[in-house]
């Protein structure tokens, strides 16, 4: 096996970071959430979900994520361009229906790289939004650290 990395990704410790700081704002907002983390790769790096959060959820939070790293951006972004009248109307259908374009995706982002993404889901997309935005300046934050 060759040594070395094969990608620049988010560590456990730091996934741990942004749920944790993710979870206290839902609880803050008196929310319960799913929250999911995915590494530079999409891949699911963690998750957890809140007592009292949606089981239907826990697919969400974690395409919501999936989302922010495909396309690089926050999934709210992509809301305009996928509705009838966009230029990608669609785009939710793609990659086997795993596509989230709704606010609560925010790809997390280390010296001008994107090395994961956070996705969270049950509340209103405004909450969703509000709680993944805190998920995110917690990884900031440790990131510049």
């Amino acid at each position: 096996m060759t040594p070395g990395s094969v990608l620049e990704t988010i560590t456990s410790e730091e996934a741990r970071i942004v749920i944790d700081a993710a979870a206290a704002k839902a609880t803050e907002i008196g929310q319960p959430m799913d929250i999911a983390v995915v590494d530079a790769g999409g891949n699911l790096k963690a998750h957890v979900r809140m007592d009292g959060a949606n089981i239907g959820s826990i697919t969400i939070s974690i395409n919501k994520a999936y989302t922010a790293i495909a396309f690089q951006c926050e999934t709210g972004d992509l809301q305009g361009v996928t509705r009838p009248d966009g230029p990608i109307y669609g785009l939710n259908d793609a990659h086997g229906g795993r596509l989230v374009v709704f606010p609560g995706g925010i790809p997390l982002v280390r010296d001008g790289s994107i090395i994961g993404a956070i996705g969270v889901s049950t509340g209103t997309i405004e909450q969703d939004q509000e709680v993944a935005s805190a998920g995110a300046a917690a990884y900031l934050e440790f990131a510049v650290a």
